[in-house]
Parts: structure tokens; sequence; C-alpha cells
């Protein structure tokens, strides 16, 4: 020790002067201590404040301090290693050596191994050299450890409590290390807390921003057709609607073509949002690959057709079969047709379908207008739309691409684009074959579009076999009318009620072949009707079909559940209308 490194030589006649040299000796000794741990408390806060300490800085300051305070003593620090020994891991450059109880002569030198029995013996002995240190995350503890060196000139009464000074000051020095590696911990603790939330609160911004740019994309989506729907219906009310018009039936039209353009981006909307919430369900089923195909050409037909366009299928023939969701796959394939045909104003459109190992690809290509690398990264987004003045934007939604794309990785699949300027566009769907850990019958939301249609060879119109009795129970005067009007053209009589006890008033002496049955009236909740009605014995056995405004998760299999016989979900499809009431009127005259 620098300031104790020697005590005067004890008398044998003890006289007032030498208990006096004692008393100064020992209160030099006790502000020597003091001292020396308060310089080393100093500089473990200083480790502590710094932002990128470690417990491997915190064992250095600890071997470091204590070095340089004795100075006839070396001290290290012991670690548990991953080959289950201990290593000195932090000592000074010199080596030292120490003799144990046991009269084993140990190393005290960096890197050297040192076992746990020896280090228990050196805890144990008295005066001990080794002190445990606080215990890690895994419950492992670390050790401080001191070989003293003592001056051969002094004697036995001298080293005494020179070594039991030394002692106390190890003893002292491990526990304010331990101290150090705890708040070392749970400051690493708070910072990881604060990085998270800070992390956290980012990406709620950068969530809520995406909101806002959402909200206000889709406010000017859906106003764009809405205002063609409301000018232009407003053009035929103040005008008179005369059906021999032509820019009358012209206003028809835009207004037909904008509702099907808003239904388009609100089934597209649902759909990103339903797949963004992992809230898709798909069917998994064996699907026909060539027939799937051509049914998507032979609705792409028209369009090629107006645009004098070439279409051109290939399909591999030793293809047959793929393990997906049929409906989903149609629609990922139309998006990309359509897509191909709006940007392509001369030459061909095709689709092309091999497969290469373990997968199917599908490619759509197109003779079109390309699309350039800067609109390349942009293409997925949600609402992004090319520019280009040739192509008439009201086209599309600006979802199909960003839905698509979710939709083959829902597959387990991915979507890749090659495209330059002005030589078209190719867009392949890569999908594995087979649907690993998937179950064949899995539900699946189908909502009207897998309703049968299997229908006698007049659609939907009234034949002798069908009753023409239908109880339309609707609370929307608009929507009422539009149903009334449209099935009493195909030979219908239908009695509209708008409210529960208007139904049950009536269907007592009406006696209808089919109930349409809205789910959200103002007295009742259709549903219940229709589980109270499934109960009577009376009427029972009458079809009803669910037509709702309700297009989320689960809401086809509610209204099933609940007992109708079929659902059609708003804006209702008028032919499709025709052939669930064609169908059923002829099952309730059965």
């Amino acid at each position: 020790m620098q300031q104790y490194s020697s005590l005067p030589e004890q008398n044998s006649q003890v006289d007032t002067r030498t208990k006096l040299l004692t008393s100064i000796e020992q209160l030099r000794a006790d502000l020597w201590l003091e001292s020396t741990l308060n310089k080393l408390q100093s500089r473990l806060n200083d480790c502590l404040l710094s932002s990128c300490t470690t417990e491997a800085e915190i064992f250095q300051t600890v071997v470091n301090e204590l070095n340089s305070a004795l100075q006839y003593s070396e001290v290290a620090i012991a670690l548990f290693q991953p080959q289950e020994t201990y290593k000195i891991c932090y000592a000074s450059e010199s080596s030292s050596f120490f003799i144990s109880n046991t009269g084993k002569k140990l190393q005290l030198s960096f890197d050297q191994a040192i076992d746990i029995e020896d280090l228990q013996q050196l805890e144990n002995q008295h005066p001990p050299s080794a002190w445990r240190l606080a215990e890690d995350l895994q419950g492992v503890a670390s050790w401080l450890i001191i070989a003293t060196q003592l001056q051969e000139s002094n004697s036995e009464s001298l080293k005494a409590p020179q070594v039991k000074l030394t002692s106390k000051l190890m003893a002292r020095a491990a526990n304010q290390c331990a101290v150090a590696l705890a708040q070392l911990r749970q400051i690493k603790s708070l910072q990881e807390c604060s990085q998270h939330l800070e992390s956290f609160n980012q990406e709620l911004q950068r969530t809520n921003q995406l909101k806002n740019q959402f909200l206000a994309n889709t406010s000017h989506e859906i106003r764009t057709p809405l205002s063609s729907i409301i000018g232009f219906t407003h053009l035929l009310l103040a005008q008179g609607y005369d059906p021999t018009r032509e820019r009358h039936q012209e206003y028809l039209n835009i207004i037909q073509s904008s509702g099907k353009h808003l239904l388009a981006l609100i089934n597209d909307i649902l759909d990103l949002s339903k797949i963004e919430a992992n809230q898709l369900e798909v069917q998994w089923e064996i699907v026909n690959v060539p027939t799937l195909c051509s049914n998507v050409f032979a609705l792409l037909k028209e369009k090629a057709a107006n645009k004098n366009l070439k279409l051109h299928l290939e399909v591999d023939a030793n293809i047959t079969t793929l393990v997906a969701d049929s409906l989903r796959l149609k629609q990922m394939l139309l998006n990309l047709l359509f897509n191909a045909l709006k940007f392509t104003t001369t030459g061909s459109v095709g689709l092309k379908v091999a497969v290469k190992g373990e997968f199917m690809y599908f490619t759509v290509w197109d003779t079109g207008a390309g699309i350039s690398k800067e609109d390349q990264t942009e293409l997925f987004q949600p609402y992004f739309q090319i520019a280009n003045a040739a192509i008439d934007r009201d086209q599309g939604t600006g979802l199909g691409l960003a839905v698509t794309q979710k939709l083959v990785e829902i597959h387990g699949g991915w979507l890749k684009v090659e495209s330059k300027v002005n030589q078209g566009s190719r867009f392949t769907i890569v999908l594995p074959l087979t649907q690993k850990h998937r179950d064949a019958q899995e539900g699946v939301e189908t909502f009207g579009e897998n309703v049968s249609t299997e229908v006698g060879g007049n659609g939907g119109n009234l034949n002798n076999n069908s009753s023409s009795k239908i109880l339309l129970v609707e609370d929307d005067l608009p929507n009422a009318k539009l149903i009334k009007t449209y099935l009493e053209k195909l030979g219908y009589q239908v009695t509209w009620v708008k409210n529960a006890a208007e139904m049950w008033q009536a269907i007592t002496q009406l006696q209808p072949a089919v109930i349409l049955m809205d789910v959200y009236l103002p007295d009742e909740n259709g549903l219940k009707l229709v589980q109270q009605l499934r109960k009577n014995q009376q009427y029972k056995t009458i079809p009803i079909v669910a037509q709702t405004a309700m297009a989320m998760k689960g809401d086809r299999e509610t209204c099933l559940a609940a007992g109708v016989n079929d659902y059609i979900s708003k804006p209702i499809d008028l032919p499709l209308l025709a052939t669930l009431v064609g169908k059923y009127s002829k099952v309730g005259n059965g």
C-alpha cells in the first residue's frame, strides 16, 4: 500500500506515547481505506454515467484501482467460461503467485484457468484470498482474487494488521463491484425499455401517418365516382328522363360504371384491410389450373376485342392441378391481366403457366407502355397509379397490385416484375405446388360470389314451377324499391314490409315462397327473426335469403348458422338476386 506501506515496530514496553502512535496509525489506516474505496466508487460512478459502459469496463476498473492502491499485491477477476471452467479475465500485465492453505501454488495471470474448488478454498481460508461477486443473469458468479507478497523485512506483528486491512478493503471493494454490476444491469434494462418505447412510438407515428394518408387517399378515390353518380343523376332529374334519348343512356352508363368502380374500390379496401389485420381466410382446395385459366380468359375476350388486342394462353401440357384458393387465384390473375389490357394499346396480352421444381409460375405479359425503374419501386404501394396520358385513371382503384402481392404471399409465394419503357411488362406469380400444414377443408368467407347458380334455362325469370309470392323485409326505402321493381318486372308478386312487426302480420296472410331478409331492422335483428321462423312449425321450411350490407369476415357464416338458406351482400347484384329467387321459389313450391 502506498499510504500504509509500513507500520512502526511495536515496542515491548507499552506506554502512552506508544498508544498514541498506535491510534495515529489506526487513523491513517482507516483514512487510507476510506480514501481508496471512495476513489474506487468515484471511478465506478464515472463508468455508470457513460452510455457505453459494459461489465468488462466495471471489472477492469476494479482491478486497476485495487492494483494501484495495493503496493505488494496483485488483484485479478475470474469469470466462468463456456467450457465450464473459470479463467482469469482481468489482471495486471505482470504475473504473480500465491499459495493456498493446501500448499498448492496458483498462478494469477491473464487467461489462466482456475478450478472452482480452488476458488472455494481461497474463499474459505483465513484470511480469505477470493471473494464471490454478484451472480450474473444465468446464476453464475464471478470472483475477485488477491495474491499478496509482503516484504520479507516486515515482522509477523506488522503483517497481521496489514493483511486484516487488505482483507477488509477487498471485501468492501467486492461489494462495491457487485452493486455497480447490479446498477449497470438495471441501467441497461431501462435503456432497452426506453429504446423499445422510442421504437414503438416511432412505429405509432408512422402508423398514424399511414392511416391519415390512407384515409385521405380513400376519401379522394371514393368521392371521384360518387361525384359522377350524383352529378349525372342530377342532370337526369333536371332534364326529365327520356329512355329514347341517346345522351340519357350515356348518363346511365356512366352512373353504372361509376357505381361498379366504387364497389370495386370498397372490395379492394376490405381485402387489403383484412390482409393487413391477418384476418383474411382462404379455402385450400385442389384447383384445375387449365380450366381456371380458360375461365379467366373468357372474362377478358370482350375487353380485348374492344381494343383490338390479341390474347394468348399457354399452359404447359404436364400441368394439371395446384393446391390454392381458386377464388383468390382467379382474383390475382384477373388483376394482372386487366392491368395488362389497360396499359396496352396495340399488340398482345398473354398468360404463360409453367412448372419449375416445386413451384408453378404464372407469367402475365403484354406489349404495352412498360414501367420505368422509378415507378417499379412504388408499384405495390396502395393507391399508386402510373401516370399515363393515354390511360383513363378511373379505370383502376390503385389497390389491385397491392392486394395481389399480399394474396400471393398468403399462398406462400412471391410476385416479381420485369419491365422496360415502351417494351411491355412481365408480372410473374410464383406459387408452391402444395400448401404444407394447410387444411384443404379450412373454412373461407365467400359472401355472394360462391352462391349456387343451378337454375333453369330462363335464368331467374318466373316459370310454371315457381311460386310468385315474395316477402321482402327491408327498412331502407331505396333498396326496397330497387328489389321490388326488379323482381316485379320478372313476374314476381313482392310484398314489402319495413320491420319485424309488419313481417309477422304479413306472413300469416301471404304464405310466401321466399323471404328476403335484411339483417339490421329498426325493431329487431333480422337473424333473430330467422331463428324464430325456424322454430315455428308453420314457417320453418320457407327458404330465406339474407340480403345485407354485412360483408366482413365471418358474416356469411353467421347468417348461415342462424338458419338462412343463402346470402347476398349489398350492393345487390340484381342478376344474382334473380338467380337465387328463381332457385328457392322452385324449391319452396316443390
